[in-house]
């Protein structure tokens, strides 16, 4: 899969393109953009969300347990001279205690977790 950013129609917007799928991303009005689309973060944080709830899910489904809905909100932002997502889960239908704790497991080992977690490697080519 190939992502495409370039410039949209305001200051500093991009328009992104994955697959045939487009979003926008700007910058907020204080940076001097127009606020018309999400900050990349917002993007990055986007994706860890996503990604936790669809995996959540997958795996509720294939063992049959009782999840109804997961919803998950992420705050970020500067930490301690890095970045931090906090991650907070809410499982919603009739889970056990056990149950509730393997679907935190199995939240911490979706794709975009670990990809957060692990070494990033960015290589960039510049024309």
């Amino acid at each position: 899969m190939e992502v495409t950013a370039q410039k949209g129609e305001g200051k500093l917007q991009q328009m992104i393109t994955i697959g045939r799928h487009q979003l926008l991303s700007d910058a907020p009005e204080a940076f001097g953009g127009e606020d018309s689309g999400a900050e990349p973060h917002d993007l990055l944080a986007a994706a860890l969300a996503a990604c936790t709830t669809l995996t959540v899910t997958m795996y509720a489904r294939r063992k049959g347990l009782a999840l109804e809905d997961v919803r998950v909100r992420i705050t970020h932002g500067p930490k301690d001279g890095g970045y931090a997502f906090q991650r907070h889960i809410e499982y919603v239908g009739a889970l056990g205690l056990e149950e509730r704790q393997r679907l935190t497991d199995i939240a911490n080992k979706c794709p975009v977790h670990k990809t957060l977690s692990g070494a990033i490697r960015i290589e960039t080519q510049a024309a």
